[in-house]
């Protein structure tokens, strides 16, 4: 009988049981995930469900249908919209620049993206208004073209540009730093141009990240308040979003309509990352040959 003896290297790592765990086994880390998703998540969104309870139907129907709600619901839709679309496609440029170019103060330039996230709102608030007010360097300019940005609807698509832009260049960027050039330097080979190449080759490849940061924005958009309450003027009928339409029933103490309101945003935001998930499933499954 003959023994073999090996002189490689004793496996480590994946090959032993247990050996790869960072973090505490699966049963604890899930159940101390699902603590706080039931902590900061659910028990929120149990109390905002148990207030909307109380409503009946009827009742729902009428706060929401209300003409003061529904201009609210108006104004906040199109201007999440505008700030969803312009931040789309400024992200992906910016993401593009930042990945594909190298230039002096390019370090400093990624690190302004993140500035809306680490900026207090109503500071952002308070400097979109010293900036386009007519007192204010950038207003008196626009003034002067017969243009007025603070006080109106264009300020407060202008404030959600500003807060959620991060969301379309942060989800582009690493995508796009993953991506091969070979397949781009082939092409260019075959005759085809630089649109042909971006078009047919680089962003199908970022569609679904693409997908995934207009979602955000667009969710963070319906619910932003600091930044825009200070540049919108907050007339109704005008230039007053839900947002503050919601806090303006809280302190007439009418719970029911407050909770109505921001439920309908909830759903709103929802349906819109649920939509965007089963389309950037439907993206990664066709840009992996249908696996």
């Amino acid at each position: 009988m003959t023994t073999v003896l090996s002189s490689g290297p004793v496996p480590s790592g994946p090959t032993r049981r247990g050996a790869a765990r960072v973090l505490p086994g699966f049963g604890l880390t899930l159940g101390i995930s699902l603590l706080f998703v039931a902590l900061i998540i659910l028990l929120p969104l149990s109390g905002l469900a148990w207030q909307m309870s109380q409503l009946g139907f009827s009742d729902y129907l009428r706060i929401i249908s209300s003409e003061r709600t529904l201009a609210a619901f108006r104004v906040t839709l199109s201007a999440a919209a505008l700030a969803t679309v312009f931040n789309s496609c400024f992200g992906l440029l910016l993401a593009w620049v930042l990945v594909r170019y190298e230039f002096p103060g390019k370090r400093l330039l990624d690190a302004l993206v993140d500035l809306p996230f680490a900026l207090p709102t109503a500071v952002a608030g308070i400097s979109l208004v010293a900036l386009y007010d007519k007192s204010g360097w950038m207003g008196s300019l626009l003034e002067g073209m017969g243009l007025k940005v603070a006080y109106t609807w264009w300020g407060i698509a202008l404030a959600m540009v500003f807060t959620s832009v991060p969301f379309g260049v942060r989800t582009v960027q690493p995508v796009m730093e993953s991506l091969s050039h070979d397949i781009e330097e082939a092409a260019r080979t075959l005759g085809a141009r630089d649109w042909q190449v971006f078009r047919h080759i680089v962003f199908p490849q970022l569609w679904p990240s693409f997908i995934t940061g207009a979602s955000l924005a667009f969710a963070r958009s319906l619910g932003e308040f600091g930044a825009v309450i200070f540049i919108a003027g907050n007339m109704p009928f005008e230039t007053e979003i839900a947002s503050l339409l919601i806090m303006i029933r809280l302190e007439e103490y009418d719970f029911p309509a407050a909770s109505a309101i921001a439920g309908t945003v909830l759903a709103i935001a929802l349906i819109v990352l649920i939509l965007a998930n089963l389309a950037q499933g439907r993206a990664s499954r066709h840009l992996n040959g249908g696996v």
